[in-house]
């Protein structure tokens, strides 16, 4: 099933380009500036931002570390010309993992400040939507992703 001219527009207006594989290398260098950023806010002010959300400060630190590697995997995999299909769902079923994992720690194993409360199901919504955006553009690309 080819995705609709509608669906399409949208994703260029967000991508400012029709190309899929451009918009597909800027979804995917978006999701690794955000999830650096994140990333190296948890290393770096991991005891701060610990009180502030409610959560262990050391689980933010182990995030904070995963998260920053994470980021610069993504960040190599948008830097190339045409990403390979393979990496780029990694880096979607990833997306959809934490979404999930996020979600489910909120109900069985975190018990957050209200800005954690907040902050988890917002960071979650939000790579969800990356995971989203990457798999519609990768659909648009095509199998010439895998070239390269």
């Amino acid at each position: 099933m080819s995705m609709t001219f509608a669906s399409t527009a949208r994703l260029a207006v967000l991508a400012r380009t029709t190309e899929p594989r451009t918009m597909l290398r800027r979804f995917l260098a978006a999701d690794a500036a955000v999830t650096g950023a994140n990333g190296l806010a948890y290393l770096l002010a991991s005891g701060p931002l610990g009180r502030f959300l409610g959560v262990d400060p050391g689980l933010l630190l182990g995030l904070g570390a995963f998260l920053t590697v994470y980021a610069v995997g993504v960040a190599l995999l948008a830097a190339r010309e045409r990403p390979p299909t393979l990496p780029v769902r990694a880096v979607i079923e990833a997306n959809l993992a934490w979404t999930v994992l996020s979600l489910v720690s909120l109900v069985l194993w975190l018990t957050p400040s209200a800005a954690g409360a907040v902050w988890t199901p917002l960071q979650a919504v939000t790579v969800a939507g990356f995971a989203a955006l990457q798999y519609l553009a990768l659909r648009a690309a095509g199998p010439r992703t895998d070239v390269g």
